[in-house]
């Protein structure tokens, strides 16, 4: 086998399968059909998960994003959401049409309306593109997602259930 097939073999991931002398089988071809005990791993980081900048995920550390919005914000909240996932921004959304939401949107900005972006201590009421940026920027968060970084869209807020926990 030439060694670029090998470590193609090793890329695309391997199956494990323990035979009954003890020794662990590293192949890239299915085992045996009586074979016991299989896992299949993932090598050389080729895998699903990705994982995020190490600015994002210093920037989380320090100054996590939320954002409260509601079902019935309209426009606003669909391009603050946009905005956030347009730079690979990871968030919690929290549906502020939830009473306990609300109380805390009210508690924090000084006012039941939303959108309100929550970044670190920072609070930000309504959409602006530049503020909402500025915020981010100051926060440590890149300005674009990466190529092949997931994507940290959320499904917009329902309709709160009064009693409904979280939203």
């Amino acid at each position: 086998m030439k060694p670029s097939a090998l470590v193609g073999a090793f890329l695309v991931g391997a199956l494990l399968a323990p035979p009954e002398d003890g020794k662990v089988q590293f192949s890239d071809s299915p085992p045996a059909e009586d074979a016991k005990n299989l896992t299949q791993k993932r090598m050389g980081g080729g895998g699903e998960e990705v994982q995020l900048p190490f600015a994002t995920q210093a920037a989380m550390r320090r100054n996590p994003v939320t954002l409260f919005a509601a079902p019935d914000c309209g426009e606003p909240c669909a391009q603050g959401r946009d905005l956030l996932v347009k730079r690979g921004i990871p968030f919690a959304e929290r549906n502020a049409a939830n009473p306990a939401e609300a109380e805390a949107v009210e508690k924090l900005a000084g006012i039941r309306q939303v959108p309100v972006l929550l970044v670190g201590q920072r609070v930000v009421k309504g959409f602006s593109d530049e503020t909402w940026a500025g915020a981010l920027d100051e926060a440590g968060y890149p300005r674009t997602r990466l190529p092949g970084q997931a994507n940290p869209l959320q499904a917009p807020p329902s309709a709160a259930q009064p009693g409904a926990p979280g939203g």
